[in-house]
């Protein structure tokens, strides 16, 4: 079913996962166009991102945001067309950055709405490199981070979103980057595209004597996306005064309990107190939305100058997403993850 300017297809959250999502846990719906009133534009998406935030929204557990209601659409940052506007601001037919979730259309006032240009760059990279992701790349690797020189970063998920972000700013910045990612072909994009000094597969029997052999200087900075046998592997190696930005933490993201094997909480606070560790967890658009024009510049223009690579994977049709989504909980993403969700123009 494609979209179209009959109805509204919205994939609501049917169930709240317990483990690992599952198709039952979604549901397609069809209902009216909404309506607008004084002020509103009516927005049609064309481009929907995923990301792994958003098992946590399926959840009913306390977090920093509020869980996806069951029966409502489920929460995703969007690319769309102006379909309808009774705002000053907004014509028909421009495009904007928003957050109206999985569905075709969706009401606005204007808050939070970014106006794009298709001139400078394609408009699904809002959704990536000059986006969140990216945004949450420059902010926790330089202002948490605090890469010098001649240090050694460690990147997880180095060929996801945001970790491929992540980097690039750390060779940006002069220092030894070491990636980490799941299979040969993701490790030959992180060193021949991405430019690291060495990638490792997490999946190796061995990767922790791989790890300890690839920073004989120790780490400096963790850029922590993961969580489990990395940062196993990542915390015996970390340099006194290191800092460990926590962007996400994959690995536990379908636990329905606590991890097998021993306790690892008295290490890893043992750590932090000899080591004296800054680790520190922040969500972006909270904590550093007075800075974003400082992001866009910077990567604006690393990217006209051709420093920062990057590289979607875009899969059509909304009713693919949940399928998508799994995948991407299970690592099976190459690149950012977008769902084309409608035409650039619809007839």
């Amino acid at each position: 079913m494609k979209q179209t300017v009959n109805s509204n297809r919205r994939l609501t959250l049917a169930s709240r996962p317990v483990g690992a999502p599952t198709a039952a846990n979604f549901a397609l719906k069809e209902a009216a166009i909404p309506e607008i009133g004084d002020g509103q534009v009516l927005l049609r998406t064309v481009f929907l991102s995923l990301d792994p935030y958003m098992r946590g929204r399926m959840s009913d557990a306390k977090s920093y945001a509020e869980p996806v209601a069951i029966g409502e659409p489920m929460v995703g940052g969007t690319v769309s067309r102006v379909h309808a506007s009774n705002h000053p601001d907004y014509q028909v037919g421009y495009w904007v950055l928003g957050y109206t979730g999985w569905q075709d259309y969706g009401v606005s006032d204007g808050e939070g709405l970014i106006k794009l240009d298709p001139a400078l760059a394609p408009p699904s990279h809002a959704l990536g490199v000059l986006g969140m992701p990216g945004f949450t790349a420059y902010m926790g690797l330089l202002d948490i981070g605090k890469p010098q020189a001649g240090e050694t970063i460690v990147v997880a998920a180095a060929t996801g979103a945001v970790g491929s972000v992540v980097a690039q700013i750390g060779k940006l910045k002069g220092c030894h980057v070491v990636a980490v990612a799941g299979g040969e072909e993701k490790c030959r994009y992180a060193l021949d595209t991405l430019g690291v000094d060495a990638c490792l597969d997490h999946k190796a029997d061995d990767f922790a004597v791989q790890l300890a052999r690839a920073c004989p200087n120790g780490i400096d900075v963790y850029y922590e996306n993961v969580g489990g046998k990395v940062l196993d592997a990542v915390l015996p190696l970390l340099n006194t005064g290191a800092r460990i930005p926590v962007c996400g933490l994959i690995s536990q993201y379908n636990a329905t309990g606590l991890p097998d094997g021993p306790d690892r909480l008295g290490q890893l606070m043992g750590a932090i107190l000899i080591k004296r560790l800054t680790v520190k967890g922040f969500i972006i658009f909270d904590d550093y939305a007075h800075r974003y024009n400082e992001f866009a510049r910077d990567m604006g223009q690393w990217l006209s100058e051709g420093k920062i690579k990057y590289r979607e994977q875009i899969v059509e049709g909304l009713e693919s997403a949940p399928q998508a989504f799994i995948g991407l909980l299970q690592g099976q993403n190459f690149g950012k993850l977008v769902i084309r969700v409608g035409d650039d123009e619809l007839a």
